[in-house]
């Protein structure tokens, strides 16, 4: 699966660097800080870490960062915007995750489990190397979106990265775990709508409490003193 991301990394952030993209990423880190509340001195696990889009977001809070990343390319993009930070890249699988129980103050993964059939053994690896009392931020595109909708309908033609992806519903992550989470999302305006108008569409869908925004995001909080025992 390596591969398929290793000739990606400069297309995808030339895309966060489009006035779309720029408005996107803003609304997604806002969601991401908000579920994972990154504070100074923690040490925060960023599984499938990709170009390190969001990672840099984590570092400005005084977090530390282990960046795992499954495609070297990807991953030393990563390096090259977090140099001289508190971070540490590791190149590895999410599914088996190089860390010892209860390494990490927080984990999180930001669009990362869409490309792993078995989402369950992810997040189980998250809760696993997580302390107790500890938060798990899941991140993902929404099946329910139309943003989803449109990349299906990419993959079915052959897209090569969006023909391997898994889209989930709100209800599907919040299955991913036992324990119970909290599950929101954002991006509620359409890839065509008017950018000016977006803000005003983006502050409805979120008073609604609208589940079909494009991001969705998962938070757990992993329990102490007993084990997670994951179906």
């Amino acid at each position: 699966m390596a591969e398929i991301f290793d000739h990606w990394p400069e297309k995808y952030d030339q895309w966060f660097e489009t006035p779309m993209g720029q408005l996107i990423k803003g609304y997604e880190g806002e969601l991401i800080l908000n579920m994972l509340l990154p504070s100074h001195g923690e040490f925060i696990l960023d599984a499938g870490c990709g170009t390190g889009v969001f990672t840099a977001d984590i570092l400005e809070t005084g977090a530390k960062v282990v960046g795992l990343e499954l495609s070297r390319p990807m991953l030393v993009r990563t390096m090259g915007k977090c140099r001289g930070r508190p971070f540490l890249s590791v190149q590895g699988d999410m599914r088996s995750l190089p860390f010892a129980d209860d390494s990490f103050d927080k984990a999180v993964s930001i669009t990362a489990i869409e490309f792993i059939e078995d989402a369950k053994l992810a997040v189980e690896e998250m809760f696993r190397v997580t302390k107790p009392g500890g938060i798990i931020v899941v991140a993902t595109l929404n099946s329910l979106s139309p943003w989803a909708h449109r990349r299906k309908e990419a993959g079915k033609k052959g897209h090569p990265i969006f023909r391997h992806a898994v889209f989930r519903s709100p209800e599907e992550i919040a299955g991913l775990s036992p324990v119970e989470g909290i599950v929101q999302t954002a991006i509620h305006f359409k890839k065509n709508d008017d950018l000016d108008l977006a803000p005003e569409i983006e502050k409805d869908g979120r008073e609604r409490g609208l589940h079909t925004g494009a991001f969705v995001s998962a938070r757990w909080i992993k329990p102490g003193a007993f084990c997670v025992n994951f179906p």
